[in-house]
């Protein structure tokens, strides 16, 4: 079945998503005070600019506190700051965190539990992806620093590759001071980073334990006497991207690259085609022949998820599902080519029997 053309589509749709605008930041701290925010006022305070929690001696916590955004909730976003973390004591011991699509458990107590992009004064843990408090899952630490990880249907944590290694991340990382960190969620798929660094990559496919969405809020650890802030906070919703990767789609794309059942690539059908999206509407032609249909989108799990349905040609009247995926200008998407098929769940590895990637670019 030439199901190829379809495919190329795709790659197109992903490869606009990448496109989208840096922009469209929404602020969530005034500079001023902490209006749109609730917390310990004996803990959290706000200064020339910075948001300030601090712990001492005359006023311990015996259990971590947070300061909790009281304007909305999140879902799809990306979430920009800066920070700072002291430790005021002699162990050196400093320790806080951003949570987001998160749970408030208890109010009074501003206790938070969910999803955190963790922070500290030591060497180990700023920059990996914690569940805190339990909220989601009780899944403890869900990615180290470094790591790129799938948690399955099951619940079960599988390493699938590693972005660098931890100390050499770590050394890029400004002790004592300020460093920007950006939080990025997309349906299941969640990413951090410290100074442009990427730091873990999370796929959560656990349905009964993701996060969908839920408040944002700022941690001051149980502990020893430390401070931490925060500067420049702001926000950008990711809700429209399937929006945004259809309108990105548009235009005309060629195949340059096909591989299929673990047997290498096969340009015979593919090789040299072109695919011209118009809409949600798709036609291929090579060698003056051609065959069309419609695609249908959605960016929210992580690869996305594309839906092709074939008017014409030998897979007419058939759904043939698939995923995709981009980088710049180069574009991917796994299909299967048997009917009845189920969707490929990743891009990891030769293509399983019966399965086929294709690799295309604009022109």
């Amino acid at each position: 079945m030439k199901l190829h053309w379809i495919f190329t589509l795709a790659l197109g749709v992903v490869a606009t998503g990448a496109a989208l605008a840096a922009d469209d930041f929404t602020p969530l701290f005034n500079g001023k005070n902490l209006d749109g925010w609730e917390g310990d006022p004996k803990l959290w305070s706000a200064r020339e600019g910075v948001i300030v929690g601090r712990t001492t001696v005359d006023y311990p916590l015996k259990a971590n506190t947070f300061l909790i955004w009281t304007n909305g909730e999140v879902a799809d976003f990306e979430l920009r700051c800066s920070f700072r973390i002291t430790p005021n004591n002699n162990e050196g011991f400093a320790n806080s965190g951003i949570q987001y699509r998160s749970k408030v458990l208890k109010r009074p107590g501003w206790a938070v539990g969910g999803y955190q992009a963790d922070m500290e004064a030591g060497p180990n843990y700023t920059g990996i992806l914690y569940d805190e408090q339990g909220g989601a899952g009780n899944r403890g630490i869900m990615a180290l620093r470094g790591e790129k990880v799938i948690w399955d249907a099951d619940g079960k944590k599988q390493v699938t590759g590693s972005l660098g290694d931890s100390a050499e991340i770590q050394a890029a990382i400004k002790s004592g001071a300020w460093n920007d960190y950006t939080i990025i969620a997309r349906g299941n798929h969640l990413q951090h980073f410290i100074n442009g660094r990427q730091t873990v990559d999370v796929i959560d496919a656990c349905a009964d334990k993701a996060l969908r969405s839920g408040v944002v809020a700022l941690q001051l650890h149980a502990g020893s006497p430390m401070t931490v802030e925060f500067k420049d906070l702001r926000l950008k919703s990711l809700t429209n991207r399937t929006a945004g990767d259809l309108a990105a789609l548009q235009g005309a794309w060629l195949v340059t690259h096909v591989q299929a059942d673990n047997t290498g690539t096969l340009q015979e059908d593919f090789d040299r085609m072109s695919i011209t999206i118009n809409g949600k509407q798709y036609r291929t032609e090579k060698h003056g022949e051609g065959d069309a249909g419609t695609i249908a989108l959605d960016a929210s799990q992580t690869p996305g998820r594309l839906d092709i349905f074939p008017d014409t040609g030998p897979g007419a009247g058939r759904l043939i599902p698939a995923i995709y995926e981009f980088n710049d200008d180069v574009l991917r998407i796994r299909f299967s080519t048997q009917d009845g098929a189920g969707r490929p769940t990743h891009f990891d590895g030769a293509p399983d029997f019966g399965e086929a990637i294709i690799t295309c670019r604009r022109k």
